[in-house]
């Protein structure tokens, strides 16, 4: 039998800790020294859409600020699940973030069976911006404003209908909530996506939009806007009400959040929160946002969760009010 010396066992147990120490040591100076290489910006939806056009403004100024290349990643398909669930399975090591529309997170899990639980296998980072809801009807409806939308629609039960981008989508959520608050028969005509959307809209095949899509149309009199949903009246349109003012039920807001795969360090998540502000307080992106209908918004980790957690509740009661399905 071997025996191991007092001084063996002092100069092993030192080369050990001296090794932890290291190890330690090497994965604090990797954390401070983030990033050292490019960081991927998972959008779980196709280019050209609310939560590319809101992401990609950071990405190309957090390139510029940290130092290293935040580049998009564009996995769509399936409202969201697709790239939510690539986030989820990437590994947690800060090179790797989700950037999503919280359609995908607080509505979709309700109306059909995802792969995920938003609440618990998502890393909250920031929510970095909101997006501005409205309802607009084509100029042949005879109202010039919600009120005499609601009284319309009651005189003339079933004539209207209300165009949105699918089944569960805040359009259809603001559909069925608008229906039941004024006490109103609209046609809810789901469509596969808002470009179909916007084509019958502007031609009178359906009368109400809800995405702010519209927007650009109103200016060239292709549309009326009678109200919007945001946290405030638009300085464009100072005249045009908040639809929670006349149905304070109908206070629905999109917004955007980061998310990290489970696993990624706290110091990470806590840094990457903090250069997504710094972005977000920049003056022109705030004006390059609200021409595309889009607000930026610095918070925290904590914020996100909170948010988080609210929403999926609310919607998935308003989901479960009105049985909608997109199974």
């Amino acid at each position: 039998m071997q025996f191991i010396t007092r001084r063996e066992l002092i100069c092993g147990s030192g080369s050990a800790a001296l090794l932890a120490a290291g190890s330690v040591g090497a994965q604090a100076q990797g954390t401070t020294d983030w990033p050292t290489r490019p960081v991927r910006l998972i959008v779980n939806y196709a280019p050209g859409g609310g939560a590319d056009n809101s992401t990609r403004p950071f990405a190309d100024r957090l390139s510029r600020t940290v130092g290293q290349q935040f580049f998009i990643d564009n996995k769509g398909g399936a409202s969201g699940a697709i790239g939510i669930e690539a986030a989820i399975k990437s590994t947690p090591d800060g090179y790797t973030f989700l950037a999503t529309p919280s359609l995908s997170v607080v509505i979709l899990p309700h109306l059909r069976k995802v792969a995920y639980d938003p609440v618990k296998d998502l890393v909250p980072v920031t929510q970095y911006a909101e997006g501005t809801l409205l309802i607009a009807v084509h100029p042949s409806v005879p109202a010039k404003s919600v009120q005499e939308l609601a009284a319309y629609a009651k005189a003339n039960p079933g004539k209207l209908s209300w165009g949105t981008p699918g089944v569960g989508s805040y359009g259809h959520l603001i559909c069925e909530t608008f229906k039941a608050e004024a006490g109103v028969d609209i046609l809810h005509v789901p469509y596969r996506a808002t470009g179909e959307v916007m084509t019958d809209f502007l031609a009178g095949v359906v009368q109400i939009h809800a995405d702010p899509v519209t927007l650009p149309h109103v200016a060239a009199g292709k549309a009326r806007l009678l109200a919007v949903l945001d946290r405030v009246r638009r300085p464009d349109y100072p005249d045009v009400p908040l639809l929670k003012e006349i149905y304070p039920a109908l206070d629905f807001r999109v917004w955007f959040g980061v998310f990290a795969p489970p696993g990624t360090p706290p110091s990470i998540v806590g840094r990457m929160s903090q250069e997504m502000n710094k972005v977000a307080r920049d003056p022109e992106l705030k004006q390059h946002l609200f021409n595309l209908a889009l607000t930026p918004n610095a918070g925290t980790p904590e914020e996100l969760a909170a948010l988080l957690r609210s929403d999926y509740e609310r919607y998935g009661k308003i989901v479960r009010q009105f049985n909608i399905s997109a199974q």
